[in-house]
Formats: structure tokens, sequence, C-alpha cells
């Protein structure tokens, strides 16, 4: 069973920065993509930026040239990092992996964000 386990949430002033881990369990070679979604009270879940097995990455526009997402497979570990972060970006971050061979998403736990004005 495969396991994403996020940390690296927390409380931040706007114009900080956060970093974000998820930590899979085995090899993230399996997994076609990994990313980011984000989800705000009362709003849906949406992405935030994805990276392929490949290295391709994709990122929503509003945080574009803020966040960057990478990955390090010797440690089966995507990161975000967060720069200029600002009060709208708070929101629940959940880290998901999609293997494409079986149509299957996972999905982390989910890490608080939260940015103070």
């Amino acid at each position: 069973q495969v396991q994403l386990v996020e940390s690296g949430g927390g409380l931040v002033q706007a114009g900080g920065s956060l970093r974000l881990s998820c930590a899979a369990s085995g090899s993230i070679f399996r997994f076609n993509a990994m990313g980011w979604y984000r989800q705000a009270p009362g709003k849906q879940r949406e992405l935030v930026a994805a990276i392929t097995s490949g290295g391709s990455t994709n990122y929503a526009d509003s945080v574009k040239g803020r966040f960057t997402i990478s990955r390090d497979n010797a440690k089966n570990t995507v990161y975000l990092q967060m720069n200029s972060l600002k009060p709208e970006d708070t929101a629940v971050y959940y880290c998901h992996a999609y293997v494409g061979v079986v149509a299957v998403n996972y999905w982390g736990q989910g890490t608080q964000v939260t940015v103070s004005s």
C-alpha cells in the first residue's frame, strides 16, 4: 500500500517562505506524476504544482514564479518550495501521486499552511 506523508506546513507571515516535503513509501519511480494540491475553506481542491517522472513541471498561474516543485529520487521525496507567500495561499496542502498504468491516485493526509497578513 502506498503511503504519502507530508510535512513542513505551519504559520508564516506574508512574504515568508516554507518548504513542504512529501515522503513516499517505496520508490517514486513507479509514479507517472507527483504533485501538490491545496484546498482552502469553502473552495474546491486545486492543483498547485506537479512533476512527472521525467522531470517536467507544471504550475498553477497563481503560484508561478513563487513556488518550485522538485523531487529527490534517492529519498523518495517530493518538495514544494514556497516563497513570497500571500494570505491567499492559506490552505491545506495535499501530496498526490498518480500511477498511469492502473489509473490510480494516491493522496497524503494534508498539511496546513497559514499565511498571516
